[in-house]
């Protein structure tokens, strides 16, 4: 779905594996994992963009394994809030989706379907869902490529952008030119630089911030830092609650 993305898609892909989400589910939780992370090609072909198909998957792996972590990293479904809807309130854990850039490069380096607004509204919504009375709790993630020509302004700004629709983990990591068709590196960020960016995110209120040449939107130190910060709230959300008194039920 953009142009730094070395992943080639069929403008008329097949209808999706109906048997998948129930062969996903068998495959995962016989694998002994604590956290999975699903994600999948753009099906923008699809009128929910592929979000029922998460979403069954994710239900049939809490089933199998209530206490197994699931993030899912998707599209922003055309900004269609009904799609984000029927994954966020699916019993997953992780919301991840990925602005990848400052607005200014938006055009230039993804698909004219995105856009930075939708992106951040998606977001939002996401996050708003987890958070109603009731609802199990989402945790949202987003992950910018940096390398393309952005200023510091423009990625403290986005930055915020993110903090502001309430994302809790940020990754920060080096675009590195798939093929020669593929937009060029503009400039290498130093380590220097990347360690600044994380202790920006971590001031603005980030929960978690990753950030570094090699970092990408998913790897096994975020994950393990997620599961522990989940089991944390978790502890300290039961704590809160106020324990049964037998004689005031008298």
């Amino acid at each position: 779905m953009c142009a730094r993305s070395a992943v080639k898609t069929d403008a008329a892909p097949e209808p999706p594996d109906e048997e998948e989400p129930w062969n996903t589910a068998d495959a995962v939780t016989q694998w002994g994992v604590d956290y999975i992370v699903l994600t999948s090609v753009d099906r923008d072909d699809l009128p929910d963009g592929g979000a029922a198909h998460f979403a069954q998957t994710v239900g049939l792996l809490k089933l199998r394994k209530p206490s197994l972590r699931v993030e899912c990293l998707v599209s922003d479904f055309q900004g269609d809030l009904k799609s984000v809807a029927m994954l966020a309130q699916s019993g997953l854990d992780v919301y991840a989706h990925n602005i990848e850039t400052v607005e200014r490069l938006q055009p230039f380096v993804r698909d004219k379907r995105a856009s930075y607004k939708q992106s951040l509204s998606v977001l939002k919504e996401a996050k708003r869902l987890g958070e109603l009375p009731g609802a199990q709790r989402v945790y949202t993630k987003s992950s910018i490529m940096l390398g393309l020509g952005e200023t510091e302004a423009e990625i403290l700004q986005t930055m915020h952008d993110l903090r502001q629709v309430g994302v809790d983990v940020l990754t920060l990591g080096q675009y590195l030119r798939p093929t020669d068709h593929h937009l060029a590196v503009v400039d290498y960020v130093t380590p220097e630089r990347f360690e600044y960016y994380r202790q920006q995110g971590e001031a603005m209120g980030f929960r978690y911030v990753a950030s570094g040449p090699m970092v990408r939107s998913s790897y096994k130190a975020g994950e393990l830092f997620m599961a522990a910060m989940m089991d944390r709230d978790r502890s300290e959300a039961e704590i809160k609650e106020p324990s049964w008194n037998p004689a005031l039920a008298i």
